[in-house]
């Protein structure tokens, strides 16, 4: 058996429940700040050409661009506006083959008037050190219009979503607090992990890693002597705070205990 694959399935075993990828794709997207761009090049025909690029949101979840004419991306786009971002879970410091990450596809168009103005407060309020330069004469603000997008969750978990379920879509309620959450359960709660993975999903794990949490639960990275797997469990209601899952997770600890304590031991 593969290394990364997960425990066997039964064929009736019930679905776990979790966020739609077009919300998962819009709640990564909204996390990130940077991405990679990838342009048709100019001076080579038929190579994307890639790079790095800080961006930020509209209402709509399209990606907003502040580029300098000078770019070689700049002048790519003003040559073929076809373009991709991909973006990447942030803060991910393990596989990057089991980290979320989406394909955001598209045309990119200059903004001008209003639009620009609209977009200038979007971005100046995610990249505050931008100020420094938004207003030179060869900066100016493009965004992507979404056309298709491909989200990958990690092993097993990918699919193409509509442009129209992407803009549909709004960012998971914990976005925001999802990393503290995470940061915190695996510093100060590695064995309340573990007893999570045993008792609501049944996995025996030697160590546990919170890897993800969203408002209908979280996922679980687990390794038994040299195997590694992942887990989802659900919340037992949707949670939209911080507080609100800080309530969950101790009740459901308390829960996996009384369990513990209630599972027969095997007589000698």
């Amino acid at each position: 058996m593969s290394r990364h694959a997960g425990p066997p399935r039964a064929a009736d075993a019930p679905t776990v429940p979790e966020p739609t990828f077009a919300e998962r794709a819009r709640t990564l997207a909204y996390l990130g700040r940077s991405g990679t761009l990838a342009t048709a090049s100019r001076r080579h025909a038929g190579h994307p050409f890639a790079s790095v690029m800080p961006y930020a949101l509209d209402a709509g979840g399209r990606p907003l661009f502040l580029i300098s004419a000078m770019a070689m991306h700049t002048q790519n786009l003003e040559a073929d506006a076809r373009a991709s971002l991909l973006v990447t879970q942030p803060d991910w410091s393990g596989d990057p083959l089991a980290a979320g990450r989406l394909t955001l596809m598209g045309e990119a168009c200059r903004l001008g008037g209003a639009e620009a103005g609209e977009a200038r407060s979007a971005y100046l309020a995610r990249h505050q050190r931008a100020g420094y330069w938004v207003d030179f004469d060869d900066f100016a603000f493009w965004r992507l219009e979404v056309v298709d997008v491909y989200f990958v969750g990690g092993f097993a978990a990918m699919d193409w979503v509509t442009a129209a379920d992407y803009a549909a879509a709004g960012p998971d309620p914990l976005a925001d607090a999802g990393p503290g959450i995470v940061e915190h359960m695996n510093r100060d709660h590695a064995d309340a992990l573990i007893a999570y993975a045993r008792h609501f999903a049944g996995e025996a794990a030697d160590e546990a890693s919170m890897v993800t949490v969203d408002r209908l639960g979280f996922k679980l990275r687990l390794r038994q002597g040299e195997r590694l797997s992942s887990v989802r469990i659900p919340f037992p209601r949707e949670v939209t705070t911080a507080g609100q899952s800080r309530e969950v997770l101790i009740e459901m600890l308390r829960r996996a205990r009384v369990g513990a304590l209630d599972t027969p031991r095997p007589s000698t």
